[in-house]
């Protein structure tokens, strides 16, 4: 049994700022990350035309500067301050999201799309070279790689007299035995309360506050279509595009800054439906969208890719499916009677009160439940 002073669980941004405040501080920590990656749900598509086909489904591993978000795509600098300045201090390039030109709306099947003047997102929307793995990317060379754990499912949490144990089982089934004073929740509250076995459980109005708060981006799905060139600009189009058609209701340009054409759109088709339906016939209903919507050029992707987070079981639970899609208000982050008070905290992004789901929230969200860890441990 390993006794560590905090166990984060959870290896997606949050988990990984928190690492890294821990060890600003002095504070010995491990993080234990379920699946064989980290980053959680900021996930990337790397293209290289050695690599990458049309049929194209998982996230090319190949390296390449040419990276597409299947997560979240975009931060805002001018109001999430924190964010911005993690951001300058990794030395990530930025650039302005695209949104030059008019863009294209569909509003009923008899129809054809019209074209109509675009707008501009105010303050401006930004990305990231290389996506928003860059951010995780550069989180995680700054850790101590020993103390980082993938492949390792927290299943349960017993609390004791003195300690916490913490039970995780790794990919091959073995199950090792943490004994922490601290534990740090870097998951959706829904996921903590589905996956995660409590002895004793926890407050039932706790609980129940954490069962019922959305997971940010659970019931969504994105399609990205890579292209030679983003061709739309030559039409004097900003590749943004709104439909009450589908399968695609939002869609905007995601290419590169340095010139890798790119489509993406968020699917409007339920849950229940996609699950249904191949990803190939999703994929050629998403390339006819984008034929009516931009020309036949958009017929002829490089490569294709779609990532449903529904059905991604580290990110949605059943309860998710019928979710409205829509960013949560922060549960509470912690147990403030019982035997969990003073020793668990949530720190996953929707635990932010000030941007509940977003890239900025994980952020929020870490420093206050490091900054909040009791004084016995921050004085180690």
């Amino acid at each position: 049994m390993q006794d560590i002073p905090v166990i984060i669980v959870g290896g997606g941004l949050s988990g990984l700022y928190a690492a890294f405040l821990l060890e600003q501080k002095g504070i010995a920590y491990r993080l234990l990350e379920a699946r064989d990656t980290l980053g959680g749900r900021i996930a990337v598509a790397k293209f290289s035309d050695a690599h990458a086909t049309n049929d194209s489904t998982d996230v090319d591993q190949a390296e390449s500067s040419a990276a597409f978000d299947l997560g979240p795509s975009w931060f805002w600098p001018d109001y999430q301050t924190q964010l911005s300045t993690l951001i300058e201090s990794l030395d990530l390039p930025r650039f302005v999201q695209f949104e030059d030109g008019d863009m294209m709306v569909e509003r009923a099947a008899n129809r054809p799309p019209v074209r109509m003047q675009g707008y501009k997102s105010a303050p401006p929307s930004v990305r990231l070279v290389g996506g928003m793995a860059a951010l995780t990317d550069a989180l995680y060379t700054c850790l101590d790689a020993s103390c980082v754990m993938t492949n390792q499912t927290v299943q349960q949490l017993n609390k004791t007299s003195q300690h916490i144990e913490v039970q995780s089982q790794d990919s091959a089934g073995h199950v090792t035995t943490f004994r922490a004073q601290h534990v740090l929740l870097a998951l959706p509250p829904r996921l903590v309360e589905s996956q995660i076995a409590f002895q004793p459980k926890l407050p039932q109005n706790l609980s129940r506050k954490w069962r019922e708060t959305a997971t940010w981006m659970a019931p969504h799905a994105k399609y990205v279509a890579v292209y030679e060139s983003p061709f739309w600009r030559d039409a004097g189009l900003s590749g943004a595009a709104r439909s009450s058609i589908g399968p695609l209701t939002e869609i905007h340009d995601a290419s590169t800054l340095e010139g890798d054409g790119a489509l993406f759109g968020f699917f409007g088709v339920p849950v229940q439906v996609r699950q249904s339906v191949f990803d190939t016939v999703l994929k050629e209903h998403c390339r006819a969208q984008l034929v009516r919507l931009f020309g036949e050029q958009a017929n002829n992707p490089k490569a294709e890719y779609l990532k449903d987070w529904a059905q991604d079981p580290l990110t949605a639970t059943h309860a998710d499916a019928s979710g409205n899609g829509q960013h949560a208000v922060a549960p509470p982050s912690k147990p403030t009677t019982g035997v969990w008070q003073d020793c668990l905290t949530g720190c996953g992004s929707e635990w932010s009160a000030q941007f509940p789901g977003y890239i900025a929230g994980a952020i929020d969200a870490a420093t206050v439940a490091v900054q909040s860890l009791p004084a016995n441990i921050l004085r180690q």
